[in-house]
């Protein structure tokens, strides 16, 4: 997040499929799930669009706690993202993270951050559920003196939500396992003050409340997390009910909400419900592989629908919005394109889509034109970055080069404008700064905008560009 996003790793260990902790109900014999008949097409459809959120986050969250060493652990960024990165689509490349998985059940946890020497910041938190919680952005003051914040679940042992002293902000979560993430800008141009702000994003830390009270907490349970997958379709194909079992068990769910209550609907019959132990004996048996075909539908369906003005601009409200600000397929849509992403008033993700509507593709070269009255309308800052278009990865090259803009660099011509080439040579005349290099063979390309912090009111009317196929190639 796929976007956003940020963080991860080449291929990991993966975890054993057992049941969560031992503290956890266990379902009566009486209430054992008989596999139903066998699920419509409309079944499955249903079950993988209500879950797929869920499945997203689940794999990002999981695989970054492992890369950092588990989970109440914190790692911060002291360079930029490169086509290493691959177990997250669509990562950033023009923004340094600071990620901090925390693990809620037996304690709430103290989020010490400090203030910020950059033009943007914000801090994203955000668990299973995939909603999309902003409780501090540079965009309205915040990040201009060191702040503590208690962060905790409706689970938290010990507990309920009251003032702490010393504590300036409370935030409490919709889940036992979070993500909390900063984002920002390092202004990569000016290396002094890039290095000062990598020192102030690696000074992000967390404490345990009963640490920070200067008391003894109770150790957690043990707990068992249901394997991640390579990508979110393995989930679909090997182990959904177990994910979703884990997720329902670790997860606020509210019963006067209609979308959670009809994800729980949608699982109730296969035997996944909260509270219960996950047994693969006892629930629905269920076919992996229409799962895994029914998610990559989706997803191309979607990848598809996102190259399309007209899409992202009826999305552009609802996406990355925390609950009750949002819908399904809002939410699903992001979860494809990117888990960890945050909402327009902080960022917008324009898609660029070619001249004549045909997908781009590495056996050509494009190119992308902006007069000066065309750049993207950004209060921070901009970026055009390339993908591969199924995983969503960088597209490797020697140079390290992934996107155009402020913090990868670029050059605006005489006029103000800029013109972005997409070829396997770096053509005549074109400065490094604006060239993006492929490999030429046969691979379907993504070319995705970043506007931080956008004028909302300009980007009504503003389009982004089109790339157009270079002649000869």
């Amino acid at each position: 997040m796929k976007i956003l996003s940020l963080l991860s790793m080449l291929t990991l260990a993966l975890w054993g499929c057992q049941p969560s902790e031992e503290s956890a109900p266990s379902q009566p014999p009486e209430a054992a799930a008989s596999p139903p008949a066998a699920l419509s097409d409309a079944d499955i459809d249903n079950l993988v669009r209500r879950s797929y959120p869920y499945v997203a986050m689940y794999n990002v969250n999981n695989k970054f706690a492992a890369q950092q060493g588990g989970w109440n652990t914190c790692q911060a960024d002291t360079e930029l993202k490169d086509h290493t990165l691959r177990d997250i689509a669509r990562p950033n490349n023009d923004t340094l993270y600071t990620s901090c998985l925390l693990d809620l059940r037996n304690d709430a946890i103290v989020l010490e951050l400090p203030a910020f020497e950059s033009d943007y910041a914000s801090l994203m938190i955000t668990g299973y559920d995939h909603y999309v919680n902003m409780p501090m952005v540079s965009r309205l003051g915040d990040f201009q003196k060191p702040e503590k914040m208690l962060i905790y679940t409706a689970r938290t042992a010990g507990y309920g939500g009251e003032p702490v002293d010393g504590i300036d902000r409370i935030f409490e979560a919709s889940g036992d396992f979070v993500g909390s993430v900063v984002r920002v800008m390092p202004h990569a141009s000016e290396p002094e003050r890039f290095k000062r702000i990598v020192a102030q994003m690696q000074s992000v830390k967390i404490v345990p409340l009963s640490a920070y009270r200067g008391v003894k907490a109770d150790p957690s349970a043990d707990v068992s997390f249901p394997a991640v997958g390579q990508t979110d379709a393995d989930i679909f194909e090997n182990n959904l009910l177990e994910v979703m079992q884990f997720v329902f068990n670790h997860t606020t769910f509210d019963p006067q909400d209609e979308n959670d209550q009809a994800v729980l609907a949608a699982f109730a019959p296969l035997g996944v419900a909260p509270g219960n132990v996950f047994d693969s004996a006892r629930v629905a048996q269920i076919d992996g592989i229409r799962l895994r075909d029914t998610s990559l539908q989706i997803q191309r369906e979607w990848l598809s629908r996102l190259t399309e003005p007209a899409t992202m601009d009826e999305l552009r409200p609802r996406i990355f919005q925390p609950k009750g600000q949002t819908d399904p397929e809002a939410v699903l849509a992001v979860s494809i394109i990117g888990p960890i992403g945050i909402p327009q008033e902080e960022a917008v993700y324009p898609q660029v889509a070619t001249v004549d509507g045909a997908q781009m593709n590495a056996t050509h070269d494009y190119v992308i034109r902006m007069q000066k009255d065309e750049l993207p309308p950004a209060g921070a800052y901009w970026s055009l970055t390339l993908y591969d278009l199924d995983q969503g990865f960088f597209i490797p090259n020697d140079r390290k080069k992934y996107s155009v803009g402020e913090n990868a660099g670029m050059k605006l011509n005489e006029e103000g404008g800029i013109e972005i080439f997409i070829a396997a040579e770096q053509p005549d005349g074109v400065p490094a700064e604006n060239w993006l290099p492929i490999e030429r063979k046969d691979l379907d390309l993504n070319a995705q905008l970043r506007v931080y912090v956008p004028d909302l009111d300009k980007m009504e009317t503003w389009q982004p560009p089109k790339a157009e196929v270079v002649a000869g190639s």
